[in-house]
């Protein structure tokens, strides 16, 4: 499990292999100057948070080792924060 620290106040949790699929989208977003939201549920709870350049974001995993990228989960995430509505954490797609 791995977690993202948000504005160094807050603290999620992701298993790694979606914070890895994560870490990909948001930081190409970020390196766009682009704004967004993204959404997740999280034990029951949905969650919103605010994604800027200027704030700050850690990525911090347990593993060392960083597990493969599903092209296809990126492509759906991506567009998905390229979306009116923003970034949410979507189901993986199984591997073809």
């Amino acid at each position: 499990m791995g977690y993202l620290h948000y504005c160094q106040q807050q603290i999620y949790r992701f298993d790694d292999r979606t914070l890895a699929h994560l870490r990909t989208v948001i930081s190409n977003k970020l390196l766009q100057q682009e704004s967004f939201v993204f959404t997740w549920n999280d034990t029951g709870l949905q969650r919103t948070i605010w994604l800027h350049p200027s704030m700050s974001i850690v990525f911090e995993f347990e593993s060392a080792v960083t597990p493969d990228l599903n092209r296809e989960w990126l492509q759906a995430l991506g567009s998905l924060a390229n979306s009116p509505t923003g970034l949410r954490l979507v189901d993986e797609p199984a591997l073809q």
